[in-house]
């Protein structure tokens, strides 16, 4: 997925109230940025650190640049904004591009199932069980190449294992989808240490039926993009 409007780097000042940034521009000037990202940002939100910005000119937004990317100066960067996993993979998914999850009939956003939640993909398709999908973003890498997730309790994640659970033990097919938006790792594992809960419903999940499927991206500048599956390795802590 290309970004809307090309993007420009800046120093992150600080980030505050989850969803605000303080960024200093190349040409001096401070701005306040959205910051599309509820988590803690573990690593991603050092002062100082270089970022790339996406301006806007829609009058209906206060706010006149997203924070997109952080870069890590070497080559590799991670995206932070945590809406456009749903809207890359579903383009992937529109398009029959992630293996195992191709040659369904239809395709549904956001459709309510089990007690409270909506699953961000339904697909159905004439004798096959309808599959659920889930997708999360990952941002988290606290050892070199090892993704993590979550990077913060996520009661709200627990609730989503617990339900894709359910659905697999009523013979539908449910699927939990990790979409690495770092480019430096190599394998994903749940952060044990940080959520045990979450931890333990992922294992929960898992024995009754949930598969685990944990994709790559490439990232610029320009675009982000899905990339190879990545190996999913047991819970660190």
């Amino acid at each position: 997925m290309r970004f809307q409007t090309q993007l420009v780097p800046a120093r992150l000042i600080r980030r505050y109230k989850r969803f605000l940034a303080d960024c200093r521009l190349e040409d001096g000037r401070e701005v306040t940025a959205h910051c599309a990202n509820p988590g803690s940002m573990m690593g991603l939100a050092d002062p100082g650190s270089k970022i790339w910005l996406e301006p806007n000119d829609d009058p209906k937004k206060k706010l006149k640049f997203g924070w997109r990317l952080v870069d890590h100066e070497n080559g590799h960067f991670t995206g932070v904004d945590t809406s456009l996993p749903n809207r890359a993979v579903k383009a992937a998914l529109e398009a029959g591009e992630i293996a195992g999850l191709a040659g369904y009939d239809a395709l549904r956003a956001e459709v309510k199932y089990g007690e409270k939640s909506r699953v961000d993909f339904l697909l159905s398709g004439a004798g096959r069980p309808d599959c659920y999908v889930e997708v999360k973003s990952v941002t988290l890498c606290r050892r070199p190449g090892l993704a993590e997730f979550p990077d913060s309790v996520t009661a709200r994640g627990a609730r989503h294992l617990d339900e894709l659970a359910q659905m697999a033990r009523d013979g539908h097919r449910a699927v939990l989808l990790y979409l690495v938006q770092r480019t430096d790792c190599t394998d994903v594992t749940m952060a044990a240490d940080i959520d045990p809960a979450y931890a333990a419903a992922h294992a929960a999940a898992t024995r009754a039926g949930v598969e685990t499927l944990c994709l790559g991206t490439h990232i610029s500048p320009e675009c982000v993009t899905l990339a190879a599956p990545l190996a999913l390795r047991g819970p660190t802590g």
